[in-house]
């Protein structure tokens, strides 16, 4: 299995049974990025669910159809998410994407990797 990868938009690492996802600083998200970045983390994946720790404060924008991709396509494989934010934009981004796109997985965003961590720990095999 492979334990590191990059694309244009993320970095995605595997630490202690949770698949890290890091946006880059300062990306915008569209529909063809949001599509890429499931394509290449599910074939890190390699046919597991997975909890995810997913960093989403580099995002600088990420639009209304990236948003519903990433809350259903985005969602297979993946036993929980928790998000990483940084007050006040990715919060707002982040809140936002949970009220509206209402994912079918648990998700909860945090301000630090610890709780996240925690969280995540009720969904390790």
């Amino acid at each position: 299995m492979r334990n590191y990868f990059e694309n244009d938009y993320t970095s995605y690492r595997f630490l202690d049974g949770v698949l890290h996802i890091i946006y880059h600083q300062g990306v915008c998200i569209d529909l063809n990025a949001a599509v890429q970045i499931v394509k290449d983390r599910l074939f890190l994946h390699e046919g597991r669910s997975l909890p995810i720790l997913c960093d989403i404060r580099g995002i600088k924008e990420i639009n209304k159809p990236a948003r519903a991709y990433l809350a259903i396509e985005g969602s297979i494989l993946i036993k929980a998410v928790a998000v990483i934010v940084e007050p006040p934009v990715s919060e707002m981004l982040s809140k936002f994407y949970i009220r509206t796109s209402n994912p079918p997985i648990p998700t909860q965003s945090f301000e630090n990797i610890e709780d996240a961590l925690m969280f995540l720990n009720e969904f390790m095999e």
